[in-house]
């Protein structure tokens, strides 16, 4: 059926080449990819530094291109798992790599009245695959877009396209937000060869370089396809031939009784990336019928205090800064939460990619995140909650 839907769609796939030629006095006509209903978006504006020459240099693979100013060849053999984010710079000499895939895994809070794949649809980076967040995720609880099955994830995933010997990059719309859950995800389920792009999609246009617009391109139909695999799996249907194997680690993933437990063991530091009004419970939490508060003996840590303006990470000193500020050890174990699992991946992100002229890294052992984060721990009437 969705072969049949996006077969018909009438928009082609072509290449941006200048930023300032994707303005219309015209709404786009495009077709949306769950609701199958039409839909109409108005082509935005782009400020005119986004109009600049592509770049030919840059950085080399880093947390943050601002942060160092070494100049390389570049290479994925140059990068190393340790080091989870690249540069716009560095993917637009690597963009072309065989067995190099770009995710767009673009995620909004449901008060943006943003819809991720509509903005697929009018502008990615070119080539790049869309990663549906909440679709592909546990179709067995009500918690929003948790971590699914091995065998449904490696459904999905196969149905992309994606294989266990492909280099991953990760980016989203914001900069750099949900694109730190789906990197989690795939370590989860035992892929390493997986980056974010650090300033996302945002740094990549103000970069000036291309992208596309695809409407009825293959990666549309893969989309489609992830999405009805995951439901076959949950449905105890078959589902075509995989080649994505997945090797879970379960020691990145905590659940609610591990919380429970680590209250009481104080092994693992919680390290909460929620705003401080949402952790000090001043505020209503988002979402109806959860309590406002914080796991007793937690920290916070806002994501929002580790990026720019830009939605960029912040230079190293500068988030070890943040994290010392608030009494973090940088050789402890940590475990991180927030919201709904979202961003807590930011900061287990920046927990291993740390570094400090090579002499101390933040995250010698992998940061767990615990999944079901505060949407499920204040929707419990039984688990402990404290307020400041």
């Amino acid at each position: 059926m969705a072969s049949t839907l996006f077969t018909k769609m009438l928009l082609g796939h072509r290449l941006i080449h200048h930023p300032s030629s994707f303005l219309t006095h015209q709404p786009q006509i495009l077709s949306s990819l769950f609701s199958k209903q039409l839909f109409c978006i108005q082509a935005f504006p782009f400020s005119a530094h986004t109009s600049q020459n592509i770049k030919t240099t840059g950085w080399v693979p880093s947390m943050a291109s601002s942060s160092f100013g070494r100049r390389a060849t570049y290479s994925t053999q140059s990068v190393s798992t340790n080091e989870p984010v690249v540069s716009v710079d560095w993917l637009y000499d690597n963009l072309k790599v065989p067995d190099i895939k770009v995710l767009d895994a673009s995620w909004y809070m449901p008060d943006e009245q943003r819809n991720p794949i509509q903005e697929y649809q009018v502008a990615h980076i070119p080539g790049a695959l869309f990663f549906d967040v909440d679709g592909i995720a546990d179709r067995t609880t009500k918690l929003p877009h948790m971590l699914p099955s091995e065998e449904a994830f490696a459904a999905a995933v196969s149905a992309l396209g994606i294989e266990n010997k492909d280099d991953l990059v990760v980016y989203d719309g914001k900069g750099l937000f949900s694109a730190a859950r789906v990197w989690w995800m795939f370590r989860v389920f035992g892929h390493d060869r997986v980056w974010v792009l650090d300033g996302g999609l945002p740094r990549w246009r103000a970069s000036g370089y291309d992208v596309e617009s695809s409407a009825s391109s293959d990666a549309i139909l893969k989309a489609s396809a992830a999405s009805e695999a995951i439901e076959k799996v949950y449905k105890g249907q078959t589902v075509g031939p995989l080649t994505f194997q997945t090797k879970f680690q379960p020691h990145l993933v905590w659940n609610l009784d591990q919380v429970k437990k680590n209250i009481e063991d104080k092994t693992y530091q919680h390290i909460d990336a929620r705003s401080k009004p949402r952790f000090d419970g001043a505020v209503p939490e988002p979402r109806k019928g959860i309590r406002s508060g914080h796991v007793p003996g937690s920290k916070c840590i806002p994501f929002a205090q580790l990026l720019d303006s830009s939605h960029t990470l912040l230079p190293v000193n500068e988030l070890k800064k943040r994290f010392e500020q608030e009494g973090i050890s940088l050789d402890s174990p940590a475990v991180t939460s927030c919201g709904t699992g979202v961003t807590a991946c930011i900061l287990a992100l920046v927990h291993l990619s740390l570094y400090l002229d090579g002499l101390h890294r933040l995250g010698k052992s992998d940061v767990a995140v615990y999944d079901g984060s505060w949407t499920e721990w204040g929707s419990h009437s039984d688990t402990p909650v404290d307020t400041s």
